[in-house]
């Protein structure tokens, strides 16, 4: 079954894009903890992320990294925390989460509800700070 990331990656669902290059595709989650929440995704749809051969994972962690650097400088965080759950979406996710604090990155508490205006201003200070070694 095709996921709603594959739909997001085609066009078919709009996104708060960040970056995407051959393999995978870097967009703002639309029901953040924190302001600069992002989803890291391969391209190639995958289930269960410990399923991708080993290459695919590294490169796609890789890419993850600059997506977090470029978040990192973009919102006031202290660092940028990385979450796997794979649970809620049948296609292989990273969740980028700027903290402050340890809670900032539990998926209980409330998200946040953000107007179009503030992802399109969120996205575009994301992109403006990505850079790639």
């Amino acid at each position: 079954m095709e996921s709603i990331f594959l739909k997001i990656i085609a066009g078919e669902i709009p996104s708060y894009k960040i970056a995407e290059n051959e393999h995978y595709y870097a967009f703002l989650d639309i029901n953040p903890l924190t302001e600069g929440h992002t989803l890291v995704i391969p391209k190639k749809q995958t289930d269960y992320i410990f399923d991708m051969q080993d290459d695919d994972l590294a490169s796609l962690i890789v890419f993850a990294k600059w997506i977090a650097l470029a978040v990192e400088k973009s919102v006031p965080c202290k660092r940028i925390g990385i979450a796997v759950i794979g649970l809620e979406v049948p296609h292989a996710h990273i969740h980028l989460v700027p903290l402050n604090s340890i809670y900032d990155i539990d998926f209980r508490k409330p998200k946040l509800k953000l107007k179009p205006e503030e992802f399109i201003k969120i996205a575009g200070k994301i992109r403006e700070n990505l850079y790639y070694s």
